[in-house]
C-alpha cells in the first residue's frame, strides 16, 4: 500500500517509496544527524498475539525470545535445517502482541510458516502491512508513531553492539558504534501527518547501512546464504539458548568449521562515476587481469564520505590483500576490500589435535 503514503507526493521525490529528493548524497547528512526521517511503507508487517507468541519464536528462530520485555528490540533469523537463512525480522513486544518488522515481500511467508507451526500453542498470526507503514530514523521517532497498546511501536536497531549470547567475528573497530539507527511503526492512515517532516530517501539510508557493515535479508541473502558470513551472529544469533531449525549447523560452522564465503566492504574507484549493480562479478586482480571469480556485489551505494562503496561476499580464501575488479554498466572498475568478516572466522572451539596413526611425537 505504498500508494497511501505522503512522501511520494514531496515535492522532488522519485519513487514510491521515494529514493530520494533530488540529492541522494546531500540527504544523508541530515539522516545520520537524526534531522530526517525514511519512508519505507513498502516493507512488511506480522502480528502474533496470544500468551505463547514469544515461546513460538524462541523455539523456531534463532535468537533468545522468552521473557523479552516490552519496549525492548531483537533481531532474529529463521533457518532452514540445514542453516541457511530464510527469513530476517526485527522483532519488538508491547507486552500484548509482537511486531515483525520485515523486508517487502517477506512477512507473508513467515506469517504462514508461524501460523502452520502454532499447533496447541495460543498464539494468532496476522499480517498488518495494509495497517501499519515504517518509518526510519536515526532521530526520535515521529510523533504519529503507534502505541497500540499503550508501548510506542520504535525499533531499536541492535547492531549497534554485540548482543548478549552473540558473538563478532569483525575484528578492531566497529563502524556500527553509534548505530542510532531505529523503525516506527505509524497507522497508513496518519502518514499524512508526516508530510512536513525533513525526509530523505531510501537511497541515503542505503549509503549508511552499507558503510556501517549492516546485512539486510533484501540484499545479502541468497539461497545459500548463513549466518556466520555476515557476523549476523553479532545481533541476532544466540549461541546457547537451545535448539531451534538450523541450530547443529550453526554451532558446527562457528564452533569447528569456517563459512564458505565473507562479507567484505569495497572502496571503489570512482573515476568512471558508475555503481555496481547487485549480483554483479568479482573477479580477482586489476580490470586488466581477466582474474578469477571469487564473488558477488549485494549492494552499492555513493557514500557522502567513503565515496562510491559496495558490500559484496566474497569466497573465504580470497586473500584480504588483493586487488579486485568489479563490472560497473560495462565498466571494470578496481576495487580495494575492507575486511568485515576475517577469513579465520569460525573454528572458536580449543579442539586438541590428534596425532595421525603412526606418527612419532617429538
Amino acid at each position: 500500500m505504498t500508494s497511501a503514503s505522503s512522501s511520494s507526493a514531496r515535492a522532488g521525490a522519485v519513487g514510491d517509496p521515494p529514493e530520494h529528493y533530488g540529492d541522494p548524497i546531500g540527504e544523508q547528512r541530515p539522516l545520520a544527524a537524526g534531522r530526517a526521517i525514511v519512508d519505507l511503507s513498502d516493507r512488511d508487517v506480522v502480528t502474533l498475539d496470544g500468551p505463547d507468541r514469544l515461546k513460538l519464536l524462541d523455539s523456531l528462530t534463532s535468537q533468545s525470545l522468552v521473557g523479552l520485555a516490552p519496549g525492548v528490540s531483537a533481531e532474529t533469523l529463521l533457518l532452514d535445517p540445514s542453516g541457511r537463512i530464510e527469513y530476517v525480522a526485527r522483532v519488538l513486544d508491547d507486552g500484548e502482541t509482537t511486531w515483525l518488522l520485515m523486508d517487502a515481500g517477506t512477512g507473508a511467508g513467515f506469517a504462514a510458516f508461524l501460523d502452520r507451526m502454532r499447533f496447541m500453542l495460543q498464539v494468532r498470526v496476522a499480517d498488518a502491512t495494509d495497517a501499519f507503514a515504517t518509518i526510519g530514523t536515526f532521530g526520535d521517532a515521529p510523533p504519529a508513531t503507534a502505541a497500540p497498546n499503550g508501548v510506542p511501536l520504535v525499533w531499536v536497531d541492535p547492531w549497534a553492539e554485540v548482543q548478549a549470547g552473540g558473538f563478532q567475528y569483525a575484528t578492531g573497530s566497529h563502524p556500527s558504534e553509534g548505530w542510532s539507527y531505529r523503525e516506527a511503526l505509524v497507522e497508513r492512515d496518519r502518514l499524512g501527518e508526516l508530510a512536513d517532516a525533513p525526509a530523505a530517501g531510501t537511497l541515503a539510508l542505503e549509503a549508511l547501512r552499507i558503510a556501517a557493515w549492516r546485512p539486510r535479508a533484501a540484499t545479502e541473502l541468497d539461497a545459500t546464504a548463513i549466518p556466520h558470513e555476515f557476523d549476523w551472529l553479532r545481533s541476532a544469533v544466540h549461541l546457547t539458548k537451545g535448539c531451534y531449525r538450523g541450530q547443529e549447523t550453526v554451532a558446527k560452522v562457528h564452533n569447528l568449521g569456517h563459512p564458505p564465503r565473507r562479507l567484505v566492504l569495497l572502496h571503489l574507484d570512482g573515476t568512471d562515476a558508475v555503481l555496481p549493480g547487485p549480483g554483479s562479478e568479482v573477479r580477482l586482480g586489476r580490470p586488466d587481469a581477466g582474474g578469477a571469480v571469487v564473488g558477488r556485489v549485494t549492494a552499492s551505494a555513493w557514500h557522502h564520505e567513503l565515496g562510491p562503496v559496495a558490500l559484496a561476499v566474497v569466497k573465504r580464501s580470497t586473500d584480504p590483500a588483493s586487488e579486485l575488479t568489479v563490472e560497473a554498466e560495462g565498466v571494470l572498475v578496481p576495487a580495494a576490500q575492507e575486511v568485515v568478516v576475517p577469513p579465520g572466522a569460525g573454528a572458536t572451539a580449543d579442539v586438541p589435535r590428534i596425532p595421525r596413526l603412526g606418527a612419532v611425537r617429538r
